[in-house]
């Protein structure tokens, strides 16, 4: 049975520790109760917000003027296997990491790079979660969803998901709620080859090869500790949403603008990090323009502070505010922009404000 609420305060369901009370507030267990407590709202005309973990949200410090829909829905299967592929369906409430952890444990290779980000799996195919090499778009091969438009539950399959980085069909719409996620695995002791230069380097293998999944998760779960993106409560750094703005991609002219503004601010040797990607695009690092335009780790004029361990991740050490947060925000990308002529564009989703 769906339990209900009024007047919430959102801060205790973020990993932010930030944003104000939800008119009314849903806790679902059950896919029934999901899909009825969205159809109700809709019937109603209420706004509706849906979220699980929290780990990628900034909520306003107003609230949210709706129904909140929590999702705590819970249950894992498994289909037979075909040669050494593993479908596994998994519930949109289940915490990520701990599913993570049974993949590396029950030997299915290809999200064991993915380990120790917060949130639940209902979140991962909505922003094509990824880090150290890996995307879930490269195992997600079916995502079931409520289709608020249609009023009907269907089944979207890996090109439907339209998965770009960072990004999918359902990110920034709120047509679809997601209910499950099916995932196609390796059966393998072994890692997918490794293919993030900085997590070769800690393993001590060269880019390409393979390790067990073990180690391949105990090295990515040390270095996200290392940057404060593994939540601990007693570490006010992983008071965050994580990576705070995307990397940025850019094209021919975008990309030659930059090699100007660099030679110009550090000097005509120096160099910034580059890599390919399709149509003849290049990412670059937002965390390496965060800090040459002189945003240190730790920065921060108010309650809201960069991390002391990462660039990357703006955070709320106890005392800040949602405005707090976004006003540091609007500093880093503005000086970004200054420096570097480069756009930072926020990763989380943001809720009743905007940047």
């Amino acid at each position: 049975m769906a339990v209900f609420a009024e007047e919430v305060n959102l801060a205790g369901y973020t990993t932010l520790r930030l944003g104000g009370p939800a008119r009314r507030f849903v806790e679902a267990t059950t896919e029934a109760e999901v899909v009825s407590a969205v159809r109700k709202a809709d019937a109603d005309g209420e706004p509706v917000l849906v979220f699980g973990g929290g780990s990628n949200l900034v909520v306003s410090d107003d609230g949210f003027p709706g129904t909140v829909v929590h999702i705590g829905t819970r249950g894992m299967e498994q289909a037979a296997a075909e040669g050494d592929r593993i479908r596994v369906r998994v519930q949109a409430g289940e915490d990520w990491d701990p599913f993570v952890a049974r993949c590396v444990s029950d030997g299915l290779a290809g999200v064991e790079c993915l380990s120790g980000i917060p949130g639940r799996v209902g979140a991962t195919p909505i922003q094509n979660v990824g880090a150290y090499g890996q995307d879930v778009s490269e195992t997600v091969v079916a995502v079931r969803a409520y289709d608020r438009r249609a009023r009907a539950c269907v089944t979207l399959d890996r090109e439907e998901c339209r998965f770009t980085y960072r990004h999918s069909v359902f990110k920034g719409d709120d047509r679809y709620v997601v209910l499950d996620v099916t995932y196609e695995l390796r059966e393998s002791e072994e890692s997918q080859p490794i293919a993030y230069a900085e997590l070769a380097r800690r393993l001590g293998v060269g880019p390409g090869e393979r390790v067990t999944l073990k180690e391949a998760r105990d090295a990515v779960l040390e270095l996200r500790r290392g940057k404060g993106m593994v939540l601990d409560a007693a570490d006010p750094d992983t008071r965050s949403a994580g990576s705070f703005f995307t990397n940025p991609i850019l094209d021919p002219a975008q990309l030659a603008e930059l090699e100007r503004r660099v030679a110009e601010r550090l000097g005509p040797d120096a160099t910034f990090p580059r890599y390919p990607e399709p149509n003849g695009r290049t990412k670059t690092s937002a965390a390496w323009l965060i800090d040459r335009a002189g945003f240190a780790k730790g920065h921060g004029n108010g309650p809201a502070r960069i991390s002391s361990k990462h660039t990357l991740a703006l955070t709320n050490p106890g005392a800040a505010r949602t405005d707090d947060l976004l006003a540091l925000a609007r500093e880093v990308r503005a000086g970004v922009k200054d420096a570097f002529g480069v756009e930072l564009v926020n990763e989380p989703v943001f809720v009743g404000v905007a940047l």
